[in-house]
């Protein structure tokens, strides 16, 4: 019965312990001119296990959705989507032409150099959620990450 709950109580840790291990690289927001009230948030996101990237929250904007650019004909459009796939091992680029996050209503100007803290919400296989916190920082507006699309 020990050996069956310490089994137990190793596969309850190994499995949360892969959930956590959402990981962020090469985050970064583009700053904005006084009166914009909208900017982009852009970064690589890669999970342990699989997951879904289901929302983003964060203090500077009053809502903050994920999108994806896609072609609909011969046009370019943006639309929400209400989650991000996020296979195991695989790397996911959210970047301009692609799958990003979309700040709206922002209360301030974002101003390069500084760094703006978001709130990933992530959901694994079975609906469990996590908040990974991720200090962004903003960029010129002018910059542009070199994506492998």
């Amino acid at each position: 019965m020990k050996r069956q709950f310490l089994a137990l109580l190793a596969s309850g840790l190994l499995s949360a312990s892969a959930f956590a291990q959402v990981s962020v690289s090469d985050p970064w927001i583009r700053a904005t001119v006084p009166a914009q009230k909208v900017t982009g948030a852009f970064m690589k996101l890669q999970s342990a296990a699989p997951a879904r990237l289901v929302g983003v929250q964060t203090e500077v904007a009053g809502r903050a959705e994920l999108h994806e650019m896609a072609m609909d004909g011969q046009t370019m459009r943006m639309r929400r989507v209400e989650s991000i796939e996020l296979p195991a091992g695989k790397p996911v680029n959210l970047a301009s032409g692609g799958y990003h996050v979309m700040l709206f209503e922002l209360k301030r100007q974002v101003k390069e150099g500084e760094s703006v803290e978001l709130t990933l919400l992530v959901a694994d296989a079975a609906g469990k959620r996590q908040d990974v916190k991720v200090k962004v920082p903003v960029k010129p507006l002018t910059h542009s990450a070199h994506t492998g699309h």
